[in-house]
This record gives C-alpha cells, structure tokens and sequence, in this order.
C-alpha cells in the first residue's frame, strides 16, 4: 500500500487508531509464538474527553490491582517531522468561564449606548490586561518556579522544531514571546481564550448594548504549577481590575450595589506530569524505537496537550512517558480526523519493539 494513503474516520487518530496498533502488535507476537518479557495492563479512558471526571477516584479504589513499574501512553500525533517520538510529560489543565454583566436584558445601541455599560467591551478589556502585547501573562506570580537550567535547554533545542514550517502552516507571521523557542514555550503554564460569546453576529446582528458577555479559559498546567494558586492569581487580578466577584448568578441586590461584576466559575481537571528523559524507562524507551527504527527517537520533555496522566504518577508513585505514533497533520478534534497508513504501520511497529524489549531498570 501507499504509506501516504489515509483512512478519514471520527477519532481515527485519538483514539482508535494506536488501540489497534496495540492489539495488532499483539497478534503479531501470537503468531510467532511470542510474549512480552513483562506483565501487561491496559487502562482505556472513555472520558477523557470530558476531563477525565471519575479516573482520579478510581485509580485511587483500584491502586493494587494498577500496580505497575511503568505507564506507557499511546495517544497524541509525533513530532511535526513525523521522526518517532518520545514524549517525558504533558501539561495539566484548568478551566474557567467569566461572565461580565451589563443591562438586566439587550438595550437599544441608540437610547442607551454611552450610557448603559457594555460588558463585551469591559470583559475585551478585562482579558487585555491580563497580558502584554508579545502574548505573555502579566499577573504577578503567574510563572513563578519556573527556571530553564543549562540542561534542560540542551534537551529542549535537541528538539528538530522546524518554527518557519509551523508559522507557515498555521498562518502567522510571527509568534508569542512567552518561550524563546517553541519548546520552552510548552515550558511554562498558559492562559488560552478558547470561546468568546456576547450579542448576536452575522445575520442575526443587531444594535444592541448585550446583556452579557462570557469568555471560556483554559489555563495549561506544567509541573511547577499549583492550579488553585493560577486560578486565585486569576480572580484576585479580576478584582484588582474593580470588579466584585462571585460564582453564582448576581442578586438584584448585588447588582444595584456593585457597577462591575463578573462571574467566576472554575475546575480543574487534574495536574501536569513530567518524567525524566534521562530516567531507567527514557532509556529502555529508547533502546526499543532505535531497534525499531534504527535512529534515536525525537525526546520532547513535555507536550502541549494534556492527558489524564498525574492521578496514576501521584498515586501509584510510577514513571509516565508518552509514546505518540500518529501523524502530526490528523486534525484531531476537528473536520475531516485521519490516520495515514504510514503511521499506522510504523505505530504497530513500534508498539512490537517495546512488546519484545526486555524491561531492565538498571540499564
């Protein structure tokens, strides 16, 4: 077959295609009459989507029947040059929605604008102030206990990042400023408008001053990160802006008191974990993809995304390493989600070196 072939299907990249990459790794070991040199448990998350609501409570129910001296995570898209890869951690996450208030119900743009307080306007602001033009967060603290050592810029510029590529391919002329490459970007937790809704736009647009306006935040995790301490610098900065803050819909009360106020509703959906690349299961990671493939793997410290991962690293006490196989261009998420047959060959391939890769944690 064409390895640049490809199967468009829901969630043929996240997930489906690397479970059948395993369970096709493990037919092939019964068809030479193979086994792995290790015991094995597989944990399949159906709501990871969803945040993983239910995983942290049940790994901590079942932490002797998960014991294990590793996990190994077949999910997200290799590195943009598509070498194999190696992922040593992902970033958790926190979401928040804010809800600015404006007139009890739309007004007349005519009678009342100028007058009656628009809360797009306030809320644009709002998110304004909580970053400078070059995209990194002002509010103070924000980055705290965060240091990029020799070290880690060392593994971090191993990384083959081609960025004149990537800005090619996402559009951009130029990109934010929080990292000076866009792996040491991945460093650092992020604030990320990801929704923004008030009034009506299009053909359903009309001169009015909103009622509301909402913004939904995720805010990525890294290890240093605290997610209560970000989301309190986020509320405390909220209220440093003049506005009185509360997780419930206003009174009647509240807002005839109050000329700003924003709602604040947040969640956090678990933590960041990260691995040493130089660690007993980097190392045996290593051994199996070079025999694989006959080249050192592409060692990423961490990942832009987030997996369900820190409840098995803090509980069961285990090291955790990502093992992407898919292509990076799977537009996951989105319209039109495939796996090319290439990665899907190559991720079955890897699956059945690491299967046959004897675990020795002192090597």
């Amino acid at each position: 077959f064409d390895p640049e072939w490809r199967i468009f299907a829901r969630s043929a990249s996240d997930d489906k295609g690397p479970i059948l990459m395993l369970l096709t790794a493990l037919d092939a070991l019964r068809m030479r009459n193979e086994e792995p040199p290790f015991h094995l448990k597989v944990i399949l998350d159906f709501e990871e989507e969803q945040g993983s609501p239910h995983l942290p409570a049940a790994v901590v129910k079942y932490r002797k029947a998960l014991a294990c001296d590793a996990l190994l995570i077949f999910d997200g898209p290799r590195h943009p040059s598509n070498l194999p890869t190696l992922s040593f951690g992902a970033r958790g996450i926190a979401t928040l929605t804010l809800t600015v208030y404006g007139p009890r119900v739309p007004q007349h743009s005519g009678h009342y604008g100028n007058w009656a307080p628009n809360p797009a306007m306030r809320l644009a602001q709002l998110l304004a102030s909580m970053k400078d033009a070059a995209g990194r967060v002002t509010i103070p603290g924000f980055y705290d206990g965060i240091e990029i050592d020799e070290e880690t810029q060392a593994i971090l510029a191993a990384v083959p990042d081609d960025e004149a590529a990537i800005m090619r391919k996402l559009g951009i002329a130029a990109p934010d400023s929080v990292g000076r490459s866009l792996q040491e970007a991945l460093q650092y937790p992020s604030l990320n408008i990801r929704g923004m809704a008030s009034g009506w736009v299009g053909e359903k647009v009309r001169t009015i001053v909103p009622a509301t306006a909402v913004a939904e935040i995720d805010i990525r995790l890294v290890k240093e990160s605290d997610p209560e301490r970000l989301l309190q610098l986020v509320r405390e900065h909220i209220e440093g802006q003049g506005y009185y803050v509360t997780e419930q819909e206003p009174t009647e009360e509240e807002r005839l008191t109050h000329p700003r106020i924003c709602r604040f509703e947040s969640s956090i959906s678990y933590g960041a974990f990260r691995t040493p690349v130089h660690s007993s299961v980097g190392r045996w990671l290593s051994r199996a993809l070079v025999k694989a493939f006959g080249r050192e793997p592409v060692k990423k410290r961490t990942s832009g995304g987030s997996v369900p991962i820190s409840p098995f690293v803090n509980t069961l006490g285990v090291p955790a390493v990502g093992v992407p196989t898919v292509n990076p261009d799977n537009n996951q998420h989105s319209p039109n989600e495939n796996i090319r047959l290439g990665n899907y060959r190559d991720g079955i391939q890897t699956i059945y070196s690491i299967l046959t890769e004897p675990w020795n944690p002192n090597r």
